[in-house]
């Protein structure tokens, strides 16, 4: 029986620091991830791929925004469900090319998902996951007079508007995943996140959020029952005291140990920490194991060569 993984793609896999984020630079970026995470599919594996969309999503609000004297505007949950086509049509064309690269007989497919989230989740109450461009503080308090954003100042770069990021109860399209796995088909799901939306009398209705990819990434890896849950992003492996004289590597961790590390305060909420939560959230819930590396390095990581390596 074949060993499946899921693959949770960072935001650095499509658009690199200091690219403008073009869509050839885009695909470039994406063929590289596809070529590494095709390397494992060569070896046997299954694999499921989730991803971010941050910088596509903002360019998708700027867009929606800019045009909106034009045509009509979108939502969060559209912008979320049109990055998900836009990024899955980028990684579909660069693993098929890197599958003919390889001599690998496979097909791919990109299912757009969507994620149930409550209603009463006190996030909607406090919005804190800033979203979009920076904006002067005149611009940004127009627009939350005009358009009620939530906005917070970053004391270096502006003012930023600020959305809900609840915690992900469902993931609504689990069983038709389920079934593209089993007909032996590369599945690109959950992108950035998963399409937010709230069940009201049996009808699905969008709503105005994003959700963390990690965790959601986290609980499709657990419903799927995967042998390895691996979150691919801009750091070889997991460092103590990151980029401090006394920076520190992990090569391999158990669950006790790296949550003893959590708690401690050495991962950042806005950079090492949801990953980190949300590989203790996936043994937490009967997860074998989880590695956090770059892409470059998934094959070397999954011999215990390379990256961070976390154990029940």
């Amino acid at each position: 029986m074949a060993k499946k993984a899921l693959i949770a793609v960072g935001g650095n896999s499509l658009i690199r620091a200091g690219q403008r984020g073009t869509i050839e630079e885009q695909y470039n970026n994406a063929f590289a991830t596809a070529m590494g995470i095709s390397r494992m599919i060569k070896d046997g594996w299954e694999v499921v791929v989730t991803h971010g969309n941050g910088p596509q999503a903002g360019a998708a609000l700027i867009r929606s925004e800019r045009g909106s004297k034009e045509v009509y505007t979108h939502t969060l949950d559209m912008c979320v469900a049109t990055t998900q086509s836009e990024i899955g049509y980028i990684l579909q064309r660069a693993f098929t090319a890197a599958f003919a690269q390889l001599d690998l007989k496979k097909e791919v497919m990109t299912i757009p998902t969507m994620v149930l989230v409550d209603e009463n989740d006190d996030a909607f109450k406090n919005p804190t996951k800033p979203i979009g461009p920076f904006y002067t503080g005149a611009d940004a308090h127009a627009k939350k007079h005009t358009l009620g954003w939530d906005i917070v100042e970053d004391a270096s770069r502006g003012w930023r508007r600020v959305v809900a990021s609840p915690e992900p109860i469902e993931i609504l399209e689990m069983d038709i995943i389920k079934r593209v796995i089993d007909m032996d088909i590369i599945t690109i799901a959950l992108g950035g996140g998963g399409i937010p939306v709230q069940k009201k009398e049996g009808l699905i209705f969008g709503c105005e959020a994003v959700i963390d990819k990690d965790r959601s990434s986290a609980l499709l890896a657990s419903g799927l029952d995967v042998d390895v849950f691996i979150i691919s992003t801009d750091a070889d492996q997991v460092y103590l005291n990151y980029k401090k004289s006394n920076q520190k590597g992990l090569s391999q961790v158990t669950y006790n140990e790296l949550k003893k590390y959590y708690e401690e305060g050495h991962f950042p909420p806005g950079n090492m920490g949801p990953k980190i939560e949300a590989v203790l959230r996936f043994l937490e819930n009967g997860g074998k194991k989880a590695i956090i590396t770059t892409f470059e390095y998934i094959a070397d990581a999954l011999e215990g060569k390379a990256g961070t390596t976390i154990l029940p």
